[in-house]
């Protein structure tokens, strides 16, 4: 007993001590490491979670300078262009509200259904208390929004509706499947950028964005310029969860790279930011030619706005734990019958790939589209012409969309169906729901 009290003394102090240097300087703290690991990891998970939900990496110059996104956003009644973005629409879209960045007069107005929903106007509000997820509005000195950024949290959180549908407490990690990226981006006054790059017209590429759908986003789409995968439908691939990731070799669909790779390559190539990146992979002409063409795989901006923040980021994401399922939402019997049959020596022996606890293999975790038994395309768009064995922890916090990085199996049973056939398994349908309550229960 002496030992528990005096480890959680020592635990108190700490973060006592730290809330005392914090006090004492409000400026980023890289310069005041200390050699104690407990403040240090608080320090880098508080500073990677600010840079998480609200750093746009300098990118309002792109979103708001080239896209205007914002002025599609405020419409003509409030000095931009079009309708505007009202919250009814914003919400359909797929956009969430931080509860917690509302003052209580406001969530006392909206449950009294005195806030107007359909007006722009309040959309622009929202913004200036930095309430809606991943988007940053900024505004001049008369509160007039003259930019807009956009942050990780956009794609990679959601809240958990407990005030209302689409608003609520933040779930960081968590993969925006119901957000329309494509669609968002489409509605910016101008995407002249994009048809330069792509070497079409902007028609084209509202087209094209508006062909992606809720939950998915196509981050090869400018480095290779492939819109449309082989069955005619769109090329873009499932946005995927941010946590769950400590322990895990690659990071993406098709195993670019670690954590840090990804938020690199995000950052300033996807999300337009000022910052520094290096892949010399990206120079293969007959791969990458947008890529290779723009000098994609060496970006350089001074200052750079990304490459001091990676190390803080990358430590959030890896304290990120994957979901847990809410109670009763599977068969335990069930479940437990399913791990006998997930486990290495099982029938199914899934866990040859997917290794407990990380449910990936601990390595190289990477592997070609004959071994899993389904066509190549987004692997060849990829350095590896591979795919990554998903890591299944938290599988229930994202069945929207379907499963695999292009979502083409929509249930469970889908995909064990197709590894069954593809294995020949021999499972019965009773073994098949077991399984699917097994994983489930991750």
């Amino acid at each position: 007993m002496k030992n528990v009290t005096a480890k959680y003394a020592t635990i108190v102090a700490v973060i006592a001590a730290l809330f005392l240097i914090e006090t004492a300087s409000g400026s980023h703290r890289d310069n005041r490491r200390t050699d104690n690991p407990f403040v240090n990891a608080i320090e880098m998970v508080r500073d990677g979670k600010k840079t998480f939900r609200y750093d746009t990496f300098g990118n309002e110059d792109f979103w708001g300078g080239q896209l205007g996104l914002h002025r599609a956003i405020a419409g003509t009644a409030n000095g931009g262009v079009g309708p505007g973005v009202s919250p009814e629409l914003a919400l359909a879209l797929g956009l969430k509200v931080d509860v917690n960045a509302l003052p209580r007069s406001l969530r006392r107005a909206l449950k009294r259904g005195q806030v107007d929903l359909t007006d722009p106007a309040t959309t622009l509000s929202l913004l200036k208390l930095d309430a809606v997820l991943g988007v940053r509005g900024q505004f001049d000195n008369y509160g007039n929004i003259d930019a807009i950024g956009i942050t990780c949290a956009l794609c990679h959180s959601t809240v958990d509706d407990s005030f209302a549908p689409g608003i609520g407490r933040r779930l960081d990690g968590w993969a925006a499947r119901d957000l329309n990226v494509g669609a968002i981006i489409a509605a910016s006054e101008s995407v002249a950028p994009f048809a330069q790059l792509l070497g079409v017209d902007e028609a084209t590429v509202r087209q094209v964005l508006n062909s992606w759908g809720p939950g998915k986003f196509d981050a090869a789409l400018f480095l290779d310029g492939q819109a449309v995968a082989p069955n005619g439908g769109s090329a873009a691939t499932l946005i995927p969860p941010a946590y769950g990731l400590a322990g895990i070799n690659l990071h993406t669909w098709s195993g670019w790279g670690s954590v840090s790779h990804w938020n690199a390559l995000v950052a300033v190539l996807e999300m337009q930011g000022k910052g520094t990146f290096y892949d010399p992979r990206l120079n293969d002409a007959g791969k990458f030619p947008i890529a290779a063409a723009n000098n994609f795989g060496n970006v350089r901006n001074d200052p750079d706005l990304v490459t001091p923040k990676l190390a803080e980021l990358q430590f959030y994401q890896l304290a990120l734990k994957a979901p847990k399922p809410p109670r009763g939402s599977f068969d335990r019997r069930a479940a437990k019958r399913g791990k006998a049959l997930f486990a290495p020596n099982g029938q199914a022996a899934c866990a040859n790939c997917h290794v407990p606890p990380i449910f990936t293999e601990p390595g190289w975790n990477l592997h070609t589209p004959e071994e899993i038994g389904i066509d190549g395309f987004q692997a060849q768009r990829g350095p590896e012409d591979r795919y990554r064995t998903t890591p299944l922890a938290g599988l229930w916090s994202h069945e929207t969309g379907g499963y695999y990085h292009d979502g083409r199996f929509g249930t469970l049973l889908d995909v064990i169906n197709h590894y069954d056939d593809f294995q020949n398994l021999g499972l019965s349908d009773d073994q098949k729901r077991d399984l699917i309550e097994y994983l489930r229960s991750l």
